[in-house]
């Protein structure tokens, strides 16, 4: 008896022992794995700075783009005319001190996202509670989204622009949108690809600029006929129409786009603003698809003057999808990052930094392109592109998003390249019909490229480090936004991929780097501080900042300013110049915390 017993304990230890096995294997390699994959972020930690992890789904960001489903007389090439809508703006929506993310969604019945950081590491999809989900519809679908608190009520506004009709939403005061549309004398129908908030004419009031891209009378879900593709592959005229809508401060806008010399129809793919010359007023810089970029000086609020050609941005044709500034070399001005495309053996237009000439005047504003002397020109099919200090070392590292359409095969005769060159040398009568475009059947044009993440040395030179520090991905990204989501003094990185879901990279900062971050609040200045330029003074540095009203490609970066400083950070100044003309100098602030700033009254 006793025996039999023991045999059953024994049987059971076994069977426990057995079903045990399972899991306790599992929580062994859990460890290894950690400690491995501890070991190995230490060292890259050591090499490079920094690190990447995706952590969308684990934070609660479970968004996935779909595009749009147009017109079957295109589907010969849907893929290439259905290439774009997924976007990101970083907005914090109801002033709690983390920023939100708002994301689109292109074929109609799906929904944009509101996701609400709710300060505990965790997010929240909140745009079906507040009124800003369901907007993809018979009237369009939306092509991004930008914030701007054009009322002045310390409370960020929503425009989202569409294929179709956009719209504005009124932010009350963090409860939810009230679509106020009607109040901006929008086009019925409006092909729209890019839009900004600015201060055109510092009057303290937020403007707003919509960039078209096809033709406004141009359905592409109910097409009358093919031909609606551009008429030239480097000098095409017949996109969609601008627009510059100035706030008139009773909560309406007029339409002043003639008035101020704005009125053109190139293929605009991305706009932002940022006082170039100097003067005082914020100027417009365009990225053209088809054709050259363009650069408008803002001359005092009257009028704006092309000077794209003089300038050297504007002289030859390629096909701009991002504008993006920042201080690349520490020099304190403002450079421009554009890209375009670039596809080896094939076609090097080549991503663009225009870096001003020093000793400029106001009239006689003039760039150099450097990108290929720092190493930041070949990207790929490129399109949104941010700059952004990842390891905190004081200078300005640059992501940029690649790829196109990635088909259900890749590599080989799978490419689209050589049917798309046979298009691209044809007269105009072949190049604007669609119907002339040989079929994709499944073919890749630029697919499966990885996203660049560019690592500035700051000896005027920049390493790719993408795969090195976690962030590599092979969707077809579009847009790129930086924002410090969890407020730890690291910029992270959130980038929308078409017909793919949306990425979020938690960046990890080596320890002992410092950092500090701004907040700007205007008072004379429109209260979002849109167009100030905040010049930074540590260690015989100097780094300058422009807060924008959205930037990128159909992207739009946290409002506040953020700088790595390295190691033994000791901060001398800020300098602030204000949209309104006033000037501010903040002495000795302390690092490694966020400030507000108030402008003067």
């Amino acid at each position: 008896m006793k025996n039999d017993r023991v045999k059953k304990i024994l049987l059971a230890v076994f069977f426990v022992a057995l079903l045990s096995f399972p899991v306790i294997r599992t929580m062994w390699l859990k460890r290894k794995a950690d400690k491995i994959s501890k070991e190995k972020h230490s060292q890259i930690l050591k090499r490079y700075g920094f690190y990447l992890q995706d952590v969308a789904k684990k934070v609660g960001i479970n968004f996935t783009h779909h595009p749009p489903k147009l017109d079957p007389k295109v589907n010969n090439i849907m893929p290439i005319i259905a290439d774009m809508g997924a976007s990101v703006a970083v907005g914090d929506f109801n002033q709690d001190g983390y920023p939100d993310i708002y994301l689109t969604n292109s074929a109609i019945g799906t929904k944009n996202a509101l996701y609400e950081n709710l300060g505990n590491g965790k997010f929240k999809d909140i745009a079906s509670q507040l009124g800003v989900a369901a907007l993809n519809n018979q009237n369009g679908t939306s092509m991004g989204a930008v914030w701007g608190d054009y009322d002045n009520d310390g409370y960020p506004d929503l425009f989202v622009y569409k294929w179709g009709k956009s719209m504005l939403f009124h932010n009350d005061k963090g409860k939810g949108f009230t679509n106020v549309s009607k109040d901006i004398p929008l086009p019925k129908w409006m092909n729209a690809n890019t839009a900004i908030w600015f201060d055109y004419n510092n009057d303290g009031r937020l403007d707003l600029f919509v960039g078209g891209y096809y033709k406004s009378n141009i359905n592409l879900w109910h097409l009358k006929n093919t031909k609606i593709m551009p008429n030239s592959f480097e000098y095409a005229k017949n996109g969609g129409r601008n627009y510059l809508f100035e706030n008139m401060g009773n909560g309406k806008f007029k339409d002043v786009t003639k008035q101020v010399g704005l009125m053109g129809h190139r293929w605009t793919l991305a706009a932002s603003a940022a006082d170039l010359n100097h003067n005082g007023y914020t100027d417009l810089v365009l990225a053209n698809d088809y054709g050259v970029d363009e650069v408008f000086i803002n001359e005092k609020g009257k009028y704006f003057k092309n000077i794209g050609p003089t300038s050297r941005i504007g002289f030859a044709p390629k096909s701009g999808m991002n504008v993006t500034f920042g201080d690349a070399l520490n020099q304190g001005n403002l450079d421009i990052y554009i890209s375009n495309i670039s596809q080896p053996g094939i076609l090097i237009q080549g991503n663009n930094l225009w870096v001003p000439q020093l000793g400029r005047e106001q009239n006689q504003l003039t760039y150099h392109n450097l990108a290929e002397d720092l190493g930041i020109e070949l990207g790929g099919w490129s399109w949104g592109a941010q700059f952004g200090d990842f390891n905190d070392d004081g200078h300005l590292d640059l992501y940029v998003a690649n790829g196109y359409v990635s088909g259900k095969k890749k590599g080989g005769n799978n490419s689209y390249w050589y049917d798309y060159s046979k298009v691209a040398v044809g007269n105009h009568t072949i190049i604007n019909d669609a119907k002339n475009w040989p079929k994709m059947n499944g073919k890749s044009l630029s697919g499966y490229e990885r996203n660049k993440i560019w690592l500035n040395n700051g000896s005027g030179g920049f390493e790719e480090v993408g795969k090195a520090v976690g962030g590599k991905q092979v969707y077809d990204s579009r847009a790129v936004a930086l924002a410090d989501l969890w407020n730890t003094g690291a910029l992270d990185i959130i980038v929308a991929n078409q017909n793919g879901p949306v990425m979020v990279y938690k960046n990890t900062v080596a320890p002992g780097r410092h950092w500090i971050g701004f907040k700007l609040i205007g008072t004379q200045s429109n209260r979002s501080a849109i167009g100030a330029e905040a010049t930074l003074f540590w260690n015989h540095h100097i780094q300058k900042q422009v807060v924008t009203g959205g930037n990128g490609f159909c992207s739009e970066n946290q409002r506040r300013l953020f700088y790595g400083l390295g190691k033994n950070a000791k901060i001398d100044s800020l300098v602030i110049n204000w949209p309104s003309g006033q000037y501010q100098v903040i002495r000795h602030p302390s690092v490694d915390q966020y400030h507000k700033i108030t402008e003067p009254k």
